[in-house]
């Protein structure tokens, strides 16, 4: 897994988000599309990354290279 999922998965869990919540809050039609992310089967274009960055208060890059999880 890359930096990205497993950042992704590490701040889903930490809110207590299912893959489904968190694809309707930001409004996609299937959580099978944040199960990819997590996986690394998929990766964001730069628009949802900021999306995603902005929804967890973290900068693109604190999501993308940083292991969050360590942070706290």
């Amino acid at each position: 897994m890359s930096g990205f999922s497993e950042n992704l998965r590490y701040l889903r869990l930490k809110r207590e988000l299912t893959m489904r919540a968190l694809a309707d809050a930001l409004g996609f039609t299937s959580h099978s599309f944040i199960g990819d992310l997590e996986s690394g089967r998929k990766y964001p274009s730069l628009d949802l990354a900021v999306t995603l960055a902005d929804y967890f208060g973290v900068t693109v890059d604190q999501f993308a290279r940083d292991e969050l999880s360590v942070e706290e």
